[in-house]
């Protein structure tokens, strides 16, 4: 039995202002040869599909081409999509009977029977080997919110009540697979979710369920299940050396992931036994690059950057950059002057991030005097004093107040 497993799509996502559908049709393709050519018997996609509840258009043209396409062309091919926290439930369980119809599971929220029991129907399914037999089946767990988890019925002496109710879901389900399953059927759970000791991304992600105190326990899984596959965060990983894996983002999804190695998870069980999980690299097509590595002083940047040649590209395939700028005070016209500099170069500016010269004598108080008796302007020429050592500009001053006073004719109307 061979299973890829992937997550953290992100349909519709724009980096910065810029759209990303190239990279994730281009992603698509890959995926569906990887289908064919790796003879892959089911697909799990762990959670967030889209990058917002409410996705572009082609976003949508993108997941249905895609289904579509691996349908026509790979049949017995099990497909199995679970929604993260940036997926609109509703809106993904909206086409469930269509796509039952060509045997294709997508579960939105998290499906309950009328006396609130799970609906294991739904939520475990079984995933078929070449020949047709069943060789796994997975508790196919969306990304689960606290409303999900029926915490009233939790005992009140109960620790921590959202990670009980998490795991109260999880051994349910590990049970009934437990019951269903032959000798030879292994089972794979999956979420979408933060695990202790797992690594999150800069601009990326952030903890969920219930807020960032919370974490859910990799013994959750790997004692129930044969392979847990994760969703959520955009770094591959592994966690606790257990079978519980991050398949990873295919695309970076920020600037800040410009070198993790984008994967997917190839997933290999035999007579029910986990026997192999290995990654295979998504090919990069559109380059993400920070000049310089780290920020140097304003002239040295534009000389780099004057100086570099690029592969010259239709405008969908050019790099995307990052430039890293010292200063020891605000600096007008940057982007202008780093604009200029690369205007006939086959790259696309995207961020420039401004670091500034501290003053050699540290700055040891905010304010002598607690914020709340402080105006908004006066912590504003505070701040400013604090970050560059000298006082805001007027013009600064003028717009400053400018904006203070627009928004309080807002809070009045």
């Amino acid at each position: 039995m061979r299973i890829i497993h992937t997550s953290d799509w992100h349909l519709g996502h724009q980096l910065l202002g810029v759209s990303r559908e190239f990279e994730q049709q281009q992603f698509l393709d890959w995926l569906f040869e990887q289908l064919k050519t790796q003879k892959i018997d089911a697909l799990i996609v762990a959670g967030d599909i889209f990058d917002s509840a409410n996705p572009p258009a082609w976003a949508w043209r993108l997941l249905y081409q895609f289904l579509a396409k691996v349908k026509q062309n790979l049949p017995k091919l099990d497909l199995l999509l679970v929604a993260g926290n940036h997926d609109s439930p509703s809106k993904l369980d909206a086409p469930d009977h269509l796509l039952k119809a060509f045997d294709i599971h997508l579960i939105g929220a998290l499906p309950r029977l009328a006396d609130n029991q799970l609906d294991h129907d739904k939520l475990i399914i079984p995933l078929t080997d070449s020949q047709g037999n069943i060789a796994v089946r997975v508790a196919a767990v969306p990304f689960l919110r606290p409303g999900d988890l029926d915490l009233s019925t939790l005992d009140d002496s109960t620790e921590d009540k959202l990670i009980a109710g998490v795991e109260r879901i999880y051994s349910e389900l590990a049970q009934t697979i437990s019951q269903l399953n032959e000798p030879n059927q292994g089972s794979i759970a999956t979420a979408h979710a933060y695990l202790v000791s797992s690594e999150i991304s800069e601009m990326s992600e952030r903890r969920i369920l219930g807020g960032n105190q919370h974490a859910l326990p990799v013994e959750s899984f790997s004692r129930q299940f044969d392979y847990c596959a994760l969703g959520h965060l955009h770094k591959p990983q592994q966690l606790a050396q257990q079978a519980v894996f991050y398949s990873g983002s295919p695309i970076p999804m920020s600037l800040a992931e410009k070198d993790y190695k984008h994967q997917v998870k190839l997933v290999e069980f035999t007579q029910g036994q986990l026997s192999d999980v290995q990654g295979l690299i998504v090919p990069r097509c559109v380059d993400v690059l920070k000049v310089p590595s780290y920020a140097q002083p304003l002239e040295q940047v534009l000389s780099t950057l004057a100086s570099m040649e690029f592969e010259p590209l239709e405008p969908h395939r050019q790099p995307l950059l990052e430039v890293m700028v010292l200063l020891d005070k605000p600096q007008a016209m940057l982007r202008e002057k780093i604009a200029q500099v690369l205007s006939e170069k086959a790259v696309r500016l995207v961020k420039i991030t401004t670091q500034y010269v501290q003053d050699k004598a540290p700055v040891t108080a905010f304010s002598d005097k607690p914020l709340d008796q402080l105006q908004p302007e006066q912590v504003f020429e505070l701040k400013y004093h604090q970050q560059y050592n000298t006082p805001p500009p007027q013009a600064y001053q003028a717009a400053f107040s400018e904006l203070m006073s627009q928004c309080e004719q807002i809070g009045e109307d």
